[in-house]
């Protein structure tokens, strides 16, 4: 009789992820320790990326060059399984790496201002790949064969990705992500120099450690309801229910660390996130132009619109705003009886001049708008009611 052969003893989570957090810390200067947090259950939700409905995106951004954003990918990519860097990728070689069937890549998609900057009207097809791929359900629909033999085929897309670049991105990624506001490195700010060479190997170690311990994890992940932090909620509750999967998985001090974390980002995603520009439009009437009064006519409306520091309004393409664009960007609203939201007569001295009224933007404000500051503007000089 042979003896059994002894199964692979538990990996110890928590003491897990803290190394993969202190392998991040001797290569990367993030700027919060909420930051390092995300990024070591990031990557270890990629190695249980079946056992979730969806996949955050996380994204290193920063406004200039030199921020340490490729370095972070270059960490996690020794970390998560099946890396694929795909700076020049193109949609159908991703969508088909993804459906190939022996197993997910990780893609790692370096300068991804490339792909949704002002010049990146031909990768509409790398959008649509991202956008739908964070859902498990996710696929990308392509016609294959020739001439009048074609036929629709369904590409799965979802996969884990993780993203790097300057600026921005769209909404329907930015609400998807795990955020990282990459900042340069000051004076005082030293980090060890990473060679591939030498260094890969560690970061596969610890690969290899998050595989084994992620198929022990497996039943205590799949089909897990973590409790959120208060105040988060829709979108970024489904951006971190894995994460804090993962957190809860794992145990020790990571279940608070996680909350923690979560708390942070999603606090500062929201401060960085002016919505879209229609909504930017509301809040800025709501917060800065119509404080303290019921009505005030276009002219004056655009006149502080365009005044505003550290608003779009004065350089729309190259155009300060004006009233058939004003116009047109609020009749997208309604009002409360459910009409949209136009200008009307307003009486002045000697004269009637077009303009809005408070009263046809309160029901967009409460819908679209975030909360107002807490200690209301004073109305602007020269504002009084005017009848």
């Amino acid at each position: 009789m042979t003896d059994p052969i002894p199964s692979t003893p538990p990996v110890d989570g928590a003491a897990l992820l803290d190394e993969v957090e202190a392998f991040h810390r001797r290569f990367n200067v993030f700027p919060s320790a909420a930051a390092f947090v995300a990024v070591a259950l990031w990557d270890a939700h990629a190695h249980l990326l079946d056992c979730f409905d969806s996949t955050p995106r996380i994204a290193f951004l920063s406004p200039e060059p030199g921020s340490g954003k490729t370095r972070a990918l270059e960490i996690v990519e020794t970390l998560v399984p099946q890396p694929m860097t795909a700076v020049n990728a193109s949609a159908a070689a991703l969508f088909r790496s993804v459906s190939a069937g022996n197993g997910k890549p990780t893609i790692l998609f370096d300068e991804i201002d490339t792909v949704f900057g002002p010049k990146a009207g031909d990768n509409e097809e790398l959008r649509g790949f991202l956008n739908a791929g964070h859902r498990r359900t996710g696929v990308t629909y392509r016609c294959i064969g020739d001439g009048g033999q074609q036929t629709v085929q369904a590409f799965p897309s979802y996969c884990a990705v993780a993203v790097a670049g300057l600026g921005s991105l769209p909404d329907t990624i930015m609400s998807r992500a795990v955020v990282i506001r990459m900042r340069r490195r000051a004076r005082n700010e030293t980090v060890e120099p990473f060679r591939a060479r030498i260094h890969e190997a560690e970061g596969h170690k610890l690969r290899d450690r998050l595989a084994q311990w992620a198929e022990h994890a497996r039943d205590l992940v799949m089909g897990a309801w973590p409790d959120m932090p208060e105040g988060v909620s829709d979108r970024p509750a489904d951006v971190w229910e894995p994460l804090l999967a993962i957190a809860d998985a794992v145990g020790g001090h990571w279940p608070e660390r996680a909350r923690a974390a979560c708390v942070t980002l999603v606090t500062a995603s929201r401060a960085n996130d002016k919505g879209s520009v229609g909504v930017r439009l509301l809040t800025d009437l709501r917060d800065h132009v119509m404080v303290g009064i019921d009505r005030l006519p276009t002219v004056a409306i655009l006149d502080r619109l365009n005044a505003l520091d550290d608003a779009p309004w004065a350089d729309l393409q190259g155009k300060p705003l004006d009233n058939r664009r004003l116009s047109k960007m609020l009749a997208e609203y309604m009002t409360a009886d459910n009409e949209p939201i136009t200008s009307r007569n307003i009486k002045t001295a000697g004269s009637v001049l077009k303009g809005y009224y408070t009263a046809d933007l309160w029901d967009a404000w409460a819908r679209y708008c975030p909360p107002p500051p807490e200690s209301p503007l004073p109305a602007l000089p020269g504002t009084e009611n005017m009848v």
